[in-house]
């Protein structure tokens, strides 16, 4: 179950890194814990961006597998 569990780490950074920014964007805490929050979530961060590249790792592998080079940019409409 390694898919699951990088899937689980990744969502479960994504959301305590959004919490992160929330509670830093309220200001309500110190700056001693300010400074805490904000290294945690340059931690979460890097995770996010580590498991992304991973995926992206992956898709390019299933790409090269059946042949095909060809990629076209994802847009949103």
């Amino acid at each position: 179950m390694p898919k699951k569990k990088c899937t689980t780490l990744f969502e479960d950074s994504l959301e305590e890194l959004e919490q992160l920014v929330v509670q830093l964007e309220l200001g309500d805490i110190s700056l001693e814990e300010s400074l805490k929050s904000f290294e945690r979530g340059v931690a979460l961060t890097r995770t996010c961006q580590k498991a992304l590249q991973d995926a992206e790792h992956k898709v390019q592998i299933i790409i090269d597998k059946n042949g095909s080079q060809t990629l076209e940019p994802f847009t949103d409409e």
